[in-house]
């Protein structure tokens, strides 16, 4: 068993340095997944020698994703074929879990990403660090103590610190903080240091911020566990204090005392109650743990130690290193599963022999949670006896490390080792870019809602229908102009035509009264004067037969009775009036007419201008760039211990962008340099595209990719593709918003997710990166275990000397 807890140490520590370290599982049967993307502009002619698969149909020939979107007769920047380039892996960690594309336009915020890290830093990590202080300043105090279990204590925290460095000073992350850092200093006199002597002191912000989740909370716990700068543990000053000896320390009623008492210890009696019932449990299944020991104490791992002894990972088959990942983590298995049951046999039985208040400390640990809950004045003592540093680190220890913690004396933490561990940088894992102002943009539902109310073509459309209204009633009115000068040069020529013919037959009349022979000049002239419309008789004919007898008439007027009953069929004494009337009508339409065009050719031009500028401002508009880093935004409703639902931010994945072929001096390259964008740099705006890698998402099966062209059916099978953030379904490469060209074809990609290889939480992320982190379980159970094991080793001799005595 000596190997197998040299084994432990190390292996407990290593993984609470490094996060997991996955074992990989080589066979044939595991299914390939998208390892790495990037966008061809141009040519893919090189993709396949850069080790990249192109996307391709059905017939095994390359997509263009662009499909002429940049094409149009005027005013497009032309057109340049687009593909999609993707490397494979059969290792999970290494997939693409997620594929989306923003819109330049789309809904993003880089202020709002810097404000989000501000708010952060101001409300969460520097008022940690400030509550933290005090142990730092315990852990330093301890490692130069003349008190030798506190020194050997720090010196174990601070040599398993050392197994970190700071990428920005170069030192060690355990000498480090034996330091002041720049916030405990201030900035004033932080500045005031030369460029070499900063580095001698840790910015703590940055590094609890920025720092690999794992790597942070392994920090915290570490220097909570050198805290307790007394002479004596925890353990014996909580046996001889009690809420009596509390209360004899404040003056006042006991009302007062109490009030006193709580805004002294309630909070942090709070956080033990969170602890107690798991710590409870572990207490009163003390028989079965003992059982549960003993078995696997009693189980062989000779074969697998020695098949872990001999691996070689240069030389080893895939047969090999499946098999020696499979023993290293049955290995890893036996040796938390002893370290946890020894933790909670080690608790149970130190604790049945110390004495306090309510008899022996198994007592006192093992009361029901729901008594405690009644009575939080219970645990003051206990609070009270911890010293400000352990309480400042409350959140980042259990019950069980503590207990453990007070029991190891300086013997336990001499035989601790690490030597044979790597050394890793606090930020292993971590794209510190993320931190870089300007690199990160923070899109959002609120964000994305703004865009939405922003005028886009589809809503400036309407100002076309306006314009093509205007230019029809401008038709009409044309028509209408026309109309009514046709009208009225009918009239006035109808009326030209009649007065011509009332001319002509009054001349032929008055031709056919001169021929008469015999009459007098009087005669001729009073014949003449009566009109045969409004004269005394009612024709000529009957004045002169009238005079001179109807046979005379009948023999000397027939040209006269023709001429006179012409004149008397063709004399309508309304018609002139009428058209005289129609004439004036339609002057009148004519002039308003003429003004209606000339307004609504005039409006119609102004709207159709107008939104000619709307279009081309939406569209042809200069390049922006692109942010390297696109990080979503969340609402989460949560509910309170009073049922109270409270909405916090928390942002999630960082997608970061794809890049392309673009090199420095192509075009563009100055303005949004080699990140993709899925338009070519042909259209109006870039459409970017961002890959995600997650522990907590799904990885992309690389054969499940899809593209569909000019369909919008969803093939059957998926649900999902490339999508817009904040969407789901597949989205369009080609919307109709973002292309010159109207009627290019529409482009889908889509892919299926391996849901059966989501594992429950990443952990390379930082603290503010995976939003506010818990104690991790990984990390709390090496901890736990090799405290324990340390724990248990120093118990063990003292029982050893006890017997020998």
């Amino acid at each position: 068993m000596k190997k197998v807890s040299m084994i432990l140490i190390t292996l407990v520590l290593a993984l609470s340095i490094a996060g997991t370290f996955p074992a990989q599982v080589f066979a044939d049967s595991l299914p390939e997944y998208v390892s790495e993307v990037k966008v061809y502009e141009g040519s893919c002619d090189k993709a396949t020698s850069e080790g990249f698969k192109i996307l391709s149909d059905d017939k095994g020939d390359p997509v263009d994703l662009n499909q002429g979107s940049g094409s149009t007769d005027t005013g497009a920047r032309g057109n340049k074929k687009v593909y999609l380039g993707y490397r494979t892996t059969t290792v999970r960690s290494e997939a693409i879990t997620d594929l989306a594309v923003m819109n330049m336009k789309g809904g993003y915020d880089v202020q709002e990403y810097t404000y989000l890290m501000e708010t952060q830093m101001n409300e969460q990590i520097l008022p940690f660090i400030e509550n933290f202080r005090t142990a730092l300043v315990e852990y330093r105090a301890n490692y130069a103590s003349a008190n030798e279990a506190n020194q050997k204590r720090a010196q174990y925290v601070h040599d398993a610190l050392n197994k970190f460095y700071d990428d920005d000073t170069g030192c060690m992350l355990g000498d480090l903080l034996l330091m002041e850092t720049k916030q405990e200093m201030g900035d004033g006199a932080y500045d005031a240091l030369s460029e070499e002597e900063q580095k001698r002191h840790a910015d703590l912000a940055t590094i609890i911020a920025q720092a690999n989740g794992q790597a942070t909370l392994m920090i915290e716990s570490l220097i909570t566990r050198a805290a307790d700068d007394q002479d004596d543990t925890w353990l014996e000053r909580f046996s001889g204090t009690s809420y009596r000896d509390l209360e004899s320390l404040y003056d006042g009623t006991p009302t007062d005392k109490a009030k006193k008492l709580a805004r002294a210890y309630d909070d942090d009696a709070q956080e033990i109650l969170e602890m107690w019932e798991a710590f409870r449990n572990q207490l009163d299944n003390y028989d079965k743990t003992v059982g549960l020991l003993a078995e696997e104490e009693a189980k062989d791992f000779s074969a697998e130690e020695a098949l872990v002894e001999k691996y070689d990972a240069e030389t080893a088959t895939d047969a090999e290193t499946e098999a020696y990942a499979e023993a290293a983590a049955a290995i890893s298995q036996h040796a938390e599963l002893i370290a946890n049951y020894n933790a909670d046999v080690f608790c149970h039985d130190m604790l049945e022999e110390l004495d306090c208040e309510y008899g022996t400390m198994l007592d006192f640990f093992t009361q029901d949670t729901a008594d405690i809950e009644d009575d939080i004045t219970a645990l003051y003592p206990l609070v009270a006896s911890l010293t400000a540093g352990q309480r400042a680190g409350l959140e980042f220890v259990t019950l069980q490390d503590l207990v453990m913690l007070g029991a190891t004396d300086q013997e336990g933490y001499k035989n601790a080792r690490f030597d044979e561990l790597p050394v890793a940088s606090v930020y292993m894992g971590v794209d510190r870019a993320i931190y870089e102002k300007g690199g990160v943009a923070l899109t959002s539902d609120a964000l994305r809602g703004k865009v939405a109310d922003i005028e886009t073509p589809e809503k400036s459309y309407a100002g076309f229908i306006w314009g093509g209204i205007a230019a029809g009633l401008a038709l009409v009115g044309i028509g209408a102009l026309v109309a009514s000068t046709l009208v009225r040069n009918s009239a006035l020529k109808a009326i030209t035509a009649y007065n011509t013919k009332i001319t002509n037959l009054t001349k032929t009349f008055k031709e056919s009264v001169g021929n008469i022979k015999g009459l007098s000049q009087h005669m001729y002239d009073e014949i003449t004067a009566k009109n045969p419309v409004t004269g005394n008789f009612d024709t000529p004919q009957e004045y002169i037969m009238n005079t001179f007898g109807k046979h005379q008439a009948d023999k000397q007027f027939p040209a006269l009775d023709k001429a006179t009953s012409d004149l008397d069929a063709a004399v309508d004494p309304d018609y002139v009036s009428r058209l005289n009337d129609r004439s004036a009508t339609c002057g009148y339409l004519q002039a308003g007419a003429a003004v209606f065009t000339a307004v609504m050719i005039i409006t119609s031009a102004v709207l159709i201008y107008l939104n000619y500028k709307q279009m081309k401002a939406y569209y042809n508009v200069d390049f922006t760039p692109i942010p390297h880093y696109m990080v979503e935004e969340k609402d989460i409703v949560v509910t309170n211990d009073n049922g109270d639902k409270i909405v916090i931010k928390n942002q999630s994945a960082y997608y970061k962008a794809v890049e392309s072929n673009r090199k420095e001096g192509d075009d563009y390259y100055n303005d949004i340099g080699a990140c993709a964008d899925l338009n070519g740099c042909v259209n109006p705006q870039w459409l970017a595209l961002y890959a995600v890698r997650n522990e907590a998402m799904s990885p992309i099966l690389a054969s499940s990719l899809k593209v569909v062209v000019d369909d919008a059916a969803v093939p059957q099978g998926y649900e999902t593709g490339i999508h817009m953030f904040g969407e789901k379904a597949a989205f369009n490469l080609n919307n109709k918003l973002y292309c010159w060209n109207q009627s290019a074809k529409s482009v889908m990609v889509y892919f299926k997710v391996n849901t059966a290889a989501a594992s429950s939480a990443a952990t390379t992320g930082s603290s503010f990166s995976a939003g506010n982190l818990a104690i991790a379980s990984v990390a709390g159970l090496a901890i736990g275990a090799l405290i324990s094991g340390i724990a248990v080793s120093s118990a063990n001799k003292k029982k050893a000397k006890k017997a020998a005595a």
